[in-house]
């Protein structure tokens, strides 16, 4: 793709009321190859990580995503991330740590995000839709920390795939209970109360705040599923 054709006027063409060029069709069809291609390289288990870019090196939550990420790779699973700046470079640091694969798929932006220098396997994608598919199907279970709109359409996309069951055996941690407890106080008092959700939807997400735990977690889901083939 030329300089004077940038990714996001290509997302915007695809998102208006017209026709979209075969040509454009064939971009994206090649950005998502290449994507499973990347996924392909993964030899083992993994956990995606999910959390803010803004998290500064030495703040609770880099560090615990560290220990989550370096947890994850004792456990011999690979670590997969966004592949920016904070809670991602904190996980993908993580799994560095404790010898394991780190992975990044970053994406091109115009104002953010830079790629973190902890990837053993690495690719920028051009489309959201492309990448974000690529965390679903690299990985065993999602751990979500604290972040923003972007960290929040991961979750519920999350939480939509395993509720409607597109994705099986699939655990969804929550990291820190203090920053995601106010927002499921409001989906028992306000979803559920009105009858928006069920029940076991909640039952969904695991809170902790024990990098152990959200190991566990995960590990424990991927175990289970082989088990049941």
């Amino acid at each position: 793709m030329s300089e004077a054709q940038p990714p996001r006027e290509l997302d915007r063409r695809v998102f208006r009321r017209e026709p979209t060029p075969a040509t454009d069709v064939a971009l994206i069809a090649a950005e998502f190859l290449a994507g499973f291609q990347a996924v392909d390289r993964i030899d083992r288990p993994a956990v995606t990580v999910f959390g803010s870019a803004r998290v500064k090196d030495g703040s609770p939550t880099y560090d615990a995503a560290r220990e989550v990420g370096r947890c994850f790779a004792a456990a011999g699973f690979a670590v997969v991330t966004g592949g920016g700046p904070g809670v991602m470079e904190a996980a993908n640091r993580g799994a560095r740590d404790g010898g394991g694969l780190s992975v990044g798929f970053n994406i091109a932006l115009p104002h953010e995000q830079s790629g973190n220098p902890y990837c053993d396997v690495s690719l920028t994608f051009k489309h959201f839709y492309a990448r974000k598919t690529m965390f679903v199907k690299a990985a065993e279970g999602f751990v979500v920390f604290p972040g923003g709109f972007g960290t929040l359409d991961e979750l519920f996309e999350s939480m939509t795939l395993i509720q409607t069951g597109k994705i099986e055996h699939f655990p969804l941690v929550l990291f820190d209970s203090d920053y995601w407890g106010e927002m499921l106080d409001w989906a028992m008092k306000e979803l559920l109360a009105k009858g928006m959700i069920s029940a076991s939807d909640l039952d969904l997400m695991l809170v902790t705040d024990d990098p152990d735990e959200a190991v566990r977690a995960v590990v424990a889901a991927y175990e289970a599923g082989r088990a049941n083939g």
